[in-house]
């Protein structure tokens, strides 16, 4: 006579949680495991309720899904272990960088986006004239407005000579 899915899993579940919990030294992980072993022997109860003893394939499951979650975490821990110890540490921008930053931040767009392309991007007038679709003399505008301002921003006087 083919055993009772529910009286199995009342009578078993706790010791195979047991065992399993003495194995990983995880209570969370022991249940788990056990959990899914029940689960995959209900969806093939009909055939695993006619073997001679049911609770030795839960049980036979449950080790096996185990055993693959430790390998897996073993896995992980080798791949982690090759990785850089540590990250390299970068320094935080200066107070002159963040002032820059806040003060290119109260240019007009144009003059921003020349400032930024001719001095960070490396750009020439004429590779920005040409990027913004304007007259080579509207580019020395825009940068000669440009430099003026953030001179005054940055109460810089040098600045203006750039």
């Amino acid at each position: 006579m083919p055993a009772d899915f529910d009286a199995v899993y009342a009578a078993q579940y706790g010791d195979l949680t047991v065992q399993l919990y003495a194995y990983f030294g995880d209570r969370q992980e022991a249940q788990d495991v056990v959990q899914e072993a029940f689960c995959r022997a209900l969806r093939r109860w009909s055939k695993v309720s006619r073997y001679d003893d049911p609770v030795a394939w839960v049980r036979r499951v449950a080790w096996n899904l185990a055993v693959s979650r430790w390998r897996r975490s073993r896995t992980a821990l080798t791949f982690l272990r090759r990785q850089r110890p540590h990250e390299p540490h970068v320094e935080g921008p200066d107070t002159l960088r963040i002032e820059l930053v806040e003060a290119l931040a109260t240019l007009p767009p144009n003059q921003r986006r020349a400032v930024v392309l001719h001095y960070l991007g490396d750009m020439s007038i004429a590779e920005i004239a040409e990027r913004e679709n304007v007259a080579v003399g509207t580019v020395k505008s825009w940068l000669h407005r440009g430099r003026t301002a953030l001179a005054v921003q940055l109460n810089h006087p040098e600045a203006r000579r750039v």
